[in-house]
């Protein structure tokens, strides 16, 4: 097998190739439905987990190292952006992500942190212009320092959140810079593990506050990306706030900042959250909310955040299709959050692993195009919610539908299924207003119309239709209200009448007539 120096660049090969370090089903610059691949997928390098993460975990020390030959730290952080940006070029990524910690090295004081990140920011400008790369978007770590043992937005200390909000400024300040058309906030520490020493209401409203005045500032500095909340329900956190697509909906909604927030979807915290990773894509799209992915898979065996590669090739579909049913991304891409396992500890490892999921994306875009245009599954929802299309269901849709006009249309669904229960005679109902769709037509000398003008605000509609299917040689047996009893019975051959009661309770008494009248037709 080739080493990592001695591959030069990762090209398509096509399905059939044997070739490791080759894409398979990737080929950047092949056009599907009207654009290139990589624009449709936009794929992103995890600045974290590629550049930093040396296989660290709970129960064991590193088993790679990272610092590229180098001990002086600001040395070692510009080797690490070095490689970065020459894998980028090996794998043909077009963008890359990055919290700050992830690209400077911590000072000894806020200052001096913020000073290497500052510098360190400039040589990551220098080395995008030269291998032509982008800054998909940026965030502050503000979960990893004991400092943000409680939070950082919800802390309980504002000194915490003074120098949170430094980090995030000096981001925003960054991402500017560099051209970055998002910024994400993830909040790992921003929740509770009690509520019995926590001012919930405080802290969701100090989060409110922070993200205003982080949204206030990059506007008022030119930034014209979108800003994101990544959704996770636990981990480090027993209950974060950002629990789900719907709770982070709920929050903005609240404090009035969806005009500025997107979602940053992260598969594996879809799942944690007891969702399919298409059930937070859709429930985003839906809420007007869509915008970027953070692409990984997690094990159903296991109860954490183990940010694998993604591979499998279903779950890439449904998240393609989504991504197309939202028009594809706009400011967001698919950032892959993942990482190698902890054997896996070479650089040739690296490139595999990017190689599998990128190919798997890859296919999953192909597959979810192909079923788009085979069109059946579109066709299938489309004809699985036609009743809203016309008659009762248009009324829904269009917002003229009342408690009352749908409690009356129930009583004639409920008089004509007990006729066919009981008597075994054929029966339709119809609301009123789809008699002209076609409804008339049936209407011949003799054929018995059961009219329900039992609900005041239709009446004279309903009228109308007597009248029509009179006009026909309809017989019509009517069932009203008592004070439209002489209405009714000027035009109706026989007319049966209820009291009159509350519009809700109205179809309760309608019914009663309805099913004697089934019962009396079956004994006949």
């Amino acid at each position: 097998m080739k080493t990592y120096e001695e591959i030069d660049k990762i090209v398509y090969a096509g399905p059939d190739s044997n070739e490791p370090f080759a894409f398979k089903y990737y080929n950047p610059d092949e056009v599907l439905a009207g654009k290139p691949m990589r624009e449709h997928l936009k794929f992103a390098m995890s600045y974290w987990h590629t550049i930093c993460a040396e296989g660290v975990d709970m129960f064991g020390s590193g088993t790679m190292d990272k610092s590229f030959g180098q001990s002086d730290p600001m040395a070692k952080f510009r080797a690490k952006a070095d490689f970065a940006f020459g894998l980028m070029d090996k794998l043909d990524l077009d963008y890359y992500c990055f919290h700050d910690v992830d690209i400077a090295p911590e000072g000894a004081t806020v200052r001096e942190s913020l000073e290497n990140f500052r510098l360190m920011v400039g040589y990551l400008k220098q080395l995008q212009e030269k291998h032509n790369k982008k800054c998909l978007w940026v965030t502050a770590n503000n979960f990893g320092d004991k400092k943000f043992m409680a939070g950082a937005a919800t802390s309980c200390s504002a000194d915490v959140y003074a120098v949170a909000a430094a980090k995030v400024k000096a981001c925003i300040d960054a991402a500017i810079e560099l051209g970055a058309t998002g910024y994400v906030f993830w909040g790992g520490r921003e929740g509770y593990e009690t509520l019995l020493n926590t001012n919930m209401g405080l802290e969701l409203d100090n989060l409110a506050r922070f993200l205003t005045m982080a949204r206030d500032y990059g506007r008022a500095h030119g930034f014209k990306g979108d800003f994101y909340i990544e959704p996770k329900p636990k981990e480090p956190t027993k209950h974060q706030y950002d629990f789900d697509v719907a709770t982070c909906m709920n929050f903005l909604r609240k404090y009035g900042l969806t005009g500025d927030f997107k979602m940053n979807i992260e598969a594996n915290h879809a799942t944690l959250a007891g969702h399919t990773f298409q059930h937070e894509l859709r429930t985003a799209i839906v809420n007007d909310s869509f915008g970027s992915i953070d692409a990984n898979q997690g094990d159903l065996f296991l109860g954490w955040d183990t940010d694998q590669f993604p591979t499998d090739v279903y779950n890439t579909t449904y998240c393609m299709m989504e991504v197309l049913k939202a028009g594809g991304f706009t400011n967001g891409g698919l950032n892959f959050d993942a990482k190698t396992r902890r054997p896996s500890n070479t650089l040739e490892d690296i490139l595999l692993a990017y190689i599998a999921g990128m190919d798997s994306f890859a296919l999953g875009l192909r597959k979810a195009l192909a079923l788009q245009a085979d069109g059946r599954l579109d066709q299938f929802v489309e004809d699985r919610y036609a009743s809203y299309r016309s008659g009762i269901g248009k009324t829904i849709v269009d917002g003229t539908a009342t408690l009352e006009s749908l409690s009356d249309y129930a009583m004639g669904l409920e008089g004509s299924l007990k006729l066919k229960e009981i008597s075994y005679i054929h029966s339709e109902a119809y609301a009123s207003g789809e008699l002209k769709h076609g409804t008339i037509s049936l209407i011949e000398p003799g054929t018995l119309v059961v009219a329900l003008g039992t609900y005041a605000p239709l009446f004279d509609k309903a009228m109308s239709n007597v009248v029509e299917v009179k006009a026909r040689g309809a017989e019509v047996l009517a069932l009203t209200t008592e004070d439209f009893r002489e209405k009714m019975e000027k035009t109706a051959d026989a007319t049966v009448s209820v009291p009159v009661t509350h519009p809700m309770l109205q179809p309760s008494l309608g019914v009663v007539p309805l099913q004697l009248f089934a019962y009396y037709m079956a004994v006949l």
